[in-house]
Order: structure tokens, then sequence, then C-alpha cells
């Protein structure tokens, strides 16, 4: 193995190489102390990641790796091959939080680490293979169902546990695990090689990436930039064993990605596809793959996102729907879909300067990442509806619109963990000119510029207001340097102020740019506009269609039915000439702004298609005028079950 690149300063996820073609770096290393992204992080820290090792062993997990270690006896427990990838997956979250400044390690995560890795350590065969399906339950049929078996899925994963691992702690144990599973891989996937293939659900080939980066090891991108190029070319057998197969578009191998016009097929795949093919197009420069990659983010936002950042239209497969086929109560938009997303995006934003990739990442994080897990950190959704209707029926499967304390398939609740957990290295960047804010939070920020070393402090308490105050406590006092704080989209004003003075940066693709040069103690005020709105669909998206929703700031609002007593919510109107009030509620969802509509029940008279439908001549207009309370989405089902709604009909 080569000696790790030395990029110290760069602990996070993302570690580019110095030859990488990006436009900014993750090398601002940040702290969040306070606020609202701390309590949130916090909960994940203190309820979310403990209750994993639990978790992981009542469900089975940690049973089925002892299988295959030969340390125990019985059934393997689950049918799914890819249970692996949530022991990983919640090694990765542990890393991330173990590595964090503020962590005391309360709850032993340390120990945790050792043994699950110890455990790893003693399944893996002398080969470096390591996957426990196919070691106790197929062990002849290795590499042999790639559109299924999600063997180099489960080898991602183990990968960017090991990388966060040796990253936080310096700890090789790990990686070790992870070199010998990857060589193993790379002696058999390739050109020449025992198998031409890729697996049916990318996510090693952006590990892969940063175990180059963290190993120098070239081969590894090497590998990663063979998998990118592959898929597309039908190399996925058909899966009919399986039942009714979705087709090559499903995995992302229906047309090679530098010739996709769309994005398509399974939401998760796509998007650690993507992802990996934006780690490939940094490190290499290569042109016809960065233009890809912007294409097909612009053609996802366009027309396939949905208002929370979520993705995913379909239930059936877990997929992507057509263009504008954006429906509210049958849409799946996969908690795990919404984390790929932030991790794309984050690339995105470091590989262009574009401040756009970083609008998608608050809009996604907000709203589609956050509704996933409960206020408490203990319950969880697979899948985020933006209505759910009165009368809803819950199947008790993991695509349920109720909170659920563990799934069948968990991939969701570990990947949240290891978000929030690595949330910091996802707010600043630097480039030649100077440091940018990409994410706002109460904490701090340092790095190392060309123009000298700079530390400032950050106090806000955004999402709730839209004040942002930064102090420079450390930086060059002879050579300028560019402070750039990003511009959300969302906000209609704003107004800067340095010292108290009012200032006029240069606004720039998105980034309000502050040159000059600076003198420690410096006081930077930026105050958005955080005037709650209503928002309209774009009208090819049938299904929302006469309907608003309601922002405020990066959060979305939803109607709950514990707001609403005396009836549901599929009758509600919202009147749109009147105006909306916000109000916080320290009380309530544990503190936060409420926008108030005006609105009534019923819906005007009309003939019915069928002739017996009951008819009520009370369910008129506008008479019955009521206070329609809207909520931050990612709050929603904390309270009783019940309905729920993102868009209203406008009548």
């Amino acid at each position: 193995m080569s000696s790790p690149v030395s990029q110290p300063s760069a602990t996070g996820p993302l570690r580019l190489t110095p030859q990488a073609s990006a436009a900014l770096r993750p090398e601002a290393a940040t702290r969040i102390t306070g606020g609202f992204w701390a309590e949130r992080r916090l909960v994940n820290e203190r309820a979310s990641i403990p209750q994993g090792p639990a978790l992981l062993e009542s469900a089975g997990n940690l049973h089925n790796l002892a299988l295959a270690a030969g340390k125990t006896e019985g059934e393997y427990r689950g049918d799914l091959p890819f249970l692996d990838s949530d022991v990983t997956k919640w090694l990765e979250a542990a890393a991330w939080q173990l590595g964090d400044p503020s962590t005391d390690d309360p709850t032993g995560l340390r120990s945790h680490i050792e043994e699950l890795t110890a455990l790893l350590a003693a399944a893996q065969e002398d080969s470096g293979y390591l996957n426990s399906w196919f070691q106790v339950v197929k062990p002849d049929q290795r590499f042999q169902d790639l559109r299924w078996g999600h063997e180099l899925y489960c080898a991602g994963h183990l990968i960017q546990a090991a990388v966060a691992l040796h990253r936080t702690t310096g700890v090789k144990s790990l990686l070790r695990i992870a070199v010998r599973f990857a060589d193993h891989v790379d002696a058999t996937f390739g050109p020449g090689k025992a198998v031409d293939g890729i697996c049916g659900h990318a996510e090693i080939e952006t590990a892969l990436v940063e175990l180059y980066r963290e190993t120098g090891e070239h081969r590894y991108l090497d590998l990663a930039r063979y998998f990118i190029d592959r898929h597309g070319h039908g190399l996925l057998n058909t899966g009919e064993q399986h039942g009714t197969a979705p087709g090559p578009a499903y995995c992302q191998d229906r047309v090679p990605l530098r010739k996709a016009r769309n994005v398509e097929g399974h939401a998760v795949r796509q998007l650690y596809l993507l992802a990996g093919a934006t780690d490939v197009a940094t490190e290499t420069g290569e042109g016809e793959l960065r233009e890809a990659v912007v294409r097909l983010w612009d053609a996802m936002t366009a027309t396939k996102t949905h208002l929370t950042g979520g993705l995913g239209a379909r239930h059936e497969w877990e997929d992507f729907g057509d263009p504008y086929e954006l429906p509210s109560d049958r849409t799946y938009c996969e908690t795990c879909a919404a984390v790929a997303s932030v991790q794309w995006s984050w690339r995105m934003a470091l590989m262009t300067g574009r401040a756009r990739y970083s609008d998608l990442v608050e809009r996604t994080l907000y709203n589609g990442v956050l509704a996933g897990v409960s206020l408490d950190g203990e319950r969880w959704l697979y899948v985020n509806p933006l209505q759910v209707r009165d009368g809803y029926t819950d199947e008790g499967t993991d695509q349920t619109s109720r909170r659920t304390r563990w799934f069948r398939c968990a991939c969701c609740p570990p990947n949240v963990m290891r978000l929030l957990a690595s949330l910091p290295d996802y707010c600043a960047s630097t480039d030649a000119t100077g440091l940018q804010i990409h994410q706002y939070a109460t904490g701090s920020v340092s790095a190392q510029l060309a123009a000298g070393p700079v530390t400032a402090d950050i106090t806000t308490g955004y999402p709730v207001d839209g004040r942002i105050a930064l102090t420079l406590t450390g930086t060059p006092d002879s050579t300028p340097w560019t402070l750039s704080l990003r511009l959300p989209h969302w906000s209609r004003t704003y107004s800067v102020l340095v010292d108290g003075e009012p200032t006029e940066p240069l606004v720039e693709d998105g980034w309000l740019r502050l040159h000059r040069t600076w003198s420690p103690g410096r006081h930077i005020v930026l105050e958005l506009d955080m005037e709650a709105r209503l928002t309209r669909a774009d009208p090819r998206v049938d299904a929302v269609r006469g309907s608003v929703a309601i922002e405020r700031g990066p959060l979305v609002h939803c109607l709950e039915q514990a707001d609403h007593p005396g009836g549901g919510l599929d009758d509600l109107v919202i009147d749109t000439e009147r105006s909306l009030r916000s109000v916080f509620r320290p009380e309530l969802l544990g503190g936060v702004v409420t926008v108030e509509a005006t609105g009534h029940r019923g819906t005007p008279p009309g003939e019915s298609w069928w002739p017996y439908a009951p008819h009520d001549d009370t369910r008129t207009t506008a008479s019955g005028e009521l206070t329609l309370t809207a909520v931050p989405y990612y709050a929603w089902a904390n309270r009783e079950d019940g309905a729920m709604r993102v868009w209203i009909p406008t009548g």
C-alpha cells in the first residue's frame, strides 16, 4: 500500500488530492457548537448512534457476521444480501462522531468500533473477500449475481467506514480490512480479468476514489473509472429468478453515463453512481464526464426533484419517474436518496464552485433528510411522502408513512447517522482567493489560505431567523482575501454590514463576495429575508396543479391533522389572497416557527362522474373561515398519527 496522501487539514468525507481539478477544496475545519444543527447533531450523538449496535444485534446483522467468522452457530437471519452494509454504515457514523472535538465518548463508541472491527477481521477470508450472505448462504455464487448480490455495494460501505476511522483517529485496523477487500475486487474485475461487470447497486465507485485519496494507490481510481465506464452496456443479468424484474434503466445499465440525458431508475443507485462519477471527473479532470454530471444534475433538479429536495417518484422499484412526475401521496422520496443527493451536490459544489449546488444541499438537509429521523432520534421514515391522506391505511412495511423503530431493510437510519455526524465538513471550503461559507450554523471555522491562516466565529439563530454574524478572530492583516457568503436562492432581499456599516458586496453566481484586507475583530452580519411565502409548482406537475406550498427560509412547511381538529385535511382549501403570519412556538416540536394562513373546508359544487356519490350542500365555498397552521416538514409525524399535506389546494 502506498503512503497516504498528506493533507491533514481535510479530515472529512472528501479529501481531494493536490492535482484534483476542483474550483473549491474542503479544507476548512468547521465546528458546530450551538443552535439548530448542534441540537440535531446532539440527538444523533446521544440517541441515534448509540442505539446502533443493539439494533444491529437484534436484527441479526452481527449474528450473520459471527456465522461467517465461525464464532457462532445457527441460521442466517434475514433474506437480504446487503445486511453487512448496515454495520459498516454505522461504523462510519461512529467514526465521524468520534472525530468530532466535542465528543467525549460517553456511550463507548470506541469500544463498539473495536468490537465490530474485530468481528469483520475474523469474518474476512484469506483472499480478502468479505460478505456474510455469500459466505454463509450462497458460498458457490460469489460475483455471479451482480444485479442483486450487492457484494461491491457492501465493499464500498466498508471502504468508506475504514477511511472515516483512519482520518479521524489514525487507527488502521479497519483500513487494512478494506484494502484487502479492495485488492481482491481489483484482482477480480476489469479488462482481461475473471469478471467484466458492474454492481447492480452503485456505491463502490465513490468509495474507491476516496480510498485512492487516502492511500495514494492509483489503481483504486482506475478501478472506479472502470466501473463508471462499464455502466450502460447491458452487463447485468435480467434477474428473472427474482420475479418480475425491472429493466436495465433500474440500475443505470441502459445507456452509458456520458450519453445520458436524464436521471432514471432506482434513485439511490443513480445518485451514488453520479457521486462517484463526479469524484472521478474531479480527480482526472475529464471534460466529457464533467459535462455529463452537470447536465444530469440540471435535468434532475428541473424535472424530477420535489420541493423538499426529495427524489424518487415511484414506490415500485424505488424509482425516478418521468419528467414532472412528482406525486405527493404516492411519491417515494427515500431517506437514503436525500442523503445521496447531499453527497453528490457537495461534490458538484466543490468541482464547479457554484453556489446552486449548496442551495440544494441546504434544501435537502433541512427537509428531505431531517424528516427521515424523529425529533428524539429513535424512530425513522424510509419513505417521505408529501401527503398522507385522511383514512390512510398503514400496511406495516418499510414503505409505511408512520415512523418506525427499525426496518427489515435498515439502510436509511445509519445513512442519516453518518451524514449528521460528518455535517460540519459540508459547511465551508477554500480556494486560491479565500474562504467560502456554504451552510449557516453557530460555531467556528478555521482555514489555511494563500494569504495566511484565518479563524472566525459564527453566531446565528438560523433557520428561525435570518441573521448570520461572523467575527474574524484571526486573519492576515496585510494581505487581502475574499470572504464569500452563499446567498440562498429563496431570499428575496438581504443586507450586509461590516462593523455596523452597510456594504454592497459583489454578487457573483449565488455568492456575496467581500474582498479586502481584514483584521482580527472585524464583524460581518448577513441578514436574510425570512418572510413566509407561497410557492407554486411548474404547471406540468399535474399532481399539484392548482395548489400552493408554504415555505419560510430554507424550510418547507406542512399541515398536520394534530393542528386541525374537527376534520381531516383532504378538503382544506387555502385563501392565497390573505397574508401569511409567522409565529414562534417555543413549546411546540422542540421550538418551531409555525406559519398561519387563512382557509376553509369544502369544495365548490359540481357534477360528479359517479351518480351515486354522496352530496353535501354544506361543502361549498368560503363560509366557515378557519386558520391553517403549518409546521416545518422536518418535524411532522412526531405527535399523533394522522393526515399531513405539503401542497394545499387553492379552491
